[in-house]
C-alpha cells in the first residue's frame, strides 16, 4: 500500500511558478514510477511528468516540456514538480499517482497507475 500526498498548489497569475510537492509512504520499489497527472473541469485526466525512482528517467508530456521539471529527493520518499510559465490552460486539479511496478510510465495512462492522492488545486489567472 503507497499514501500519497499532494501539496503546494494556489492561485498565480500566468506567467508564474509553482512547486508541487508529493510525500510518498508505504512500500516502493526501484522500478516503481511517480507521476503527476492534471484534470481540468469537464475534461480527462492526463499525464504531465513522471519518472522512475532509479535510476531517475523523467517524461512529460509535449505541452508542459520546458515549463515543468519532475524531480525527487529519495531521502524525503518526496517528489517534485516545478511549474513555470504558467498559463490559463494549466488550471486543474494536480494529482500524485504511483505505478508500483513502473508500468505505463512513459506513456502516463491513468489506468496503469495504482495509488493516487487526493490532489492539489492549480488556478492560473491571465
Amino acid at each position: 500500500q503507497v499514501q500519497l500526498v499532494e501539496s503546494g498548489g494556489g492561485s498565480v497569475q500566468a506567467g508564474g511558478s509553482l512547486r508541487l510537492s508529493c510525500a510518498a509512504s508505504g512500500t516502493m520499489y526501484r522500478n516503481t514510477c511517480v507521476g503527476w497527472f492534471r484534470q481540468a473541469p469537464e475534461k480527462e485526466r492526463e499525464g504531465v511528468a513522471s519518472m522512475y525512482r532509479d535510476p531517475s528517467s523523467t517524461y512529460y508530456a509535449d505541452s508542459v516540456k520546458g515549463r515543468f521539471t519532475i524531480s525527487q529527493d529519495l531521502g524525503k520518499s518526496t517528489v517534485y514538480l516545478e511549474v513555470n510559465s504558467l498559463k490559463a490552460e494549466d488550471t486543474g486539479m494536480y494529482y500524485c499517482a504511483a505505478s508500483l511496478y513502473g508500468i505505463g510510465c512513459s506513456k502516463m495512462s491513468p489506468p496503469d497507475f495504482d495509488y493516487w492522492g487526493q490532489g492539489t488545486q492549480v488556478t492560473v489567472s491571465s
